[in-house]
């Protein structure tokens, strides 16, 4: 059986609301490094207005290897929970073994 392996992505700190980031791309992107990964992602985000001049989109979550959000803190303060199913990630690692094709 193959190891577990989990991502942790911090956010770029220009998630802020109205840009090409946000709303628009963020979970996407999440989304995206979670499949090419094959792993768990777990990403932290800060959410709300800050001050005058600074508000941020926020959206705290946890994706499966398959891309799927297992749970999400839109704002504020708070705990994004789920279950890390290992199965489940060695199901899809052997079903794509993308692993097996890397070349470096």
């Amino acid at each position: 059986m193959e190891s577990l392996t989990c991502g942790v992505v911090y956010p770029r700190q220009n998630n802020r609301r109205g840009t090409n980031i946000g709303s628009k791309s963020f979970t996407k992107d999440l989304r995206a490094r979670a499949i090419e990964n094959q792993c768990y992602v777990v990403a932290a985000a800060q959410g709300g207005r800050h001050n005058e001049k600074r508000e941020t989109w926020g959206h705290s979550m946890i994706i499966d290897p398959w891309g799927s959000v297992l749970d999400c803190l839109e704002k504020g303060e708070g705990i994004a929970l789920a279950n890390i199913d290992i199965d489940y990630l060695n199901d899809i690692r052997a079903r794509m073994p993308v692993r097996e094709q890397q070349k470096l």
